[in-house]
């Protein structure tokens, strides 16, 4: 291989390197967002069923109310 070959090899290489480093980086940060979406989805459940259950307790009450 010439001189020329070499530079340019490590030059493709150092390129590789520089967008692995990068997809590497924007891997982490969806990690992080996924990890924070988790969280965010599993509050609004519980979030969501405390209504469910608010407002299940609200239709017994009005039915009670209603019968008497």
């Amino acid at each position: 291989m010439s001189n020329t070959d070499l530079k340019t090899l490590a030059s493709k290489v150092e390129e590789l390197l520089e967008a692995y480093q990068s997809l590497e980086k924007e891997n982490q940060l969806l990690r992080a967002e996924r990890t924070h979406w988790h969280s965010e989805r599993k509050r609004l459940i519980q979030q969501n069923e405390l209504a469910r259950q608010k407002v299940e307790a609200m239709i017994e009450r009005l039915k009670k109310m209603e019968s008497e």
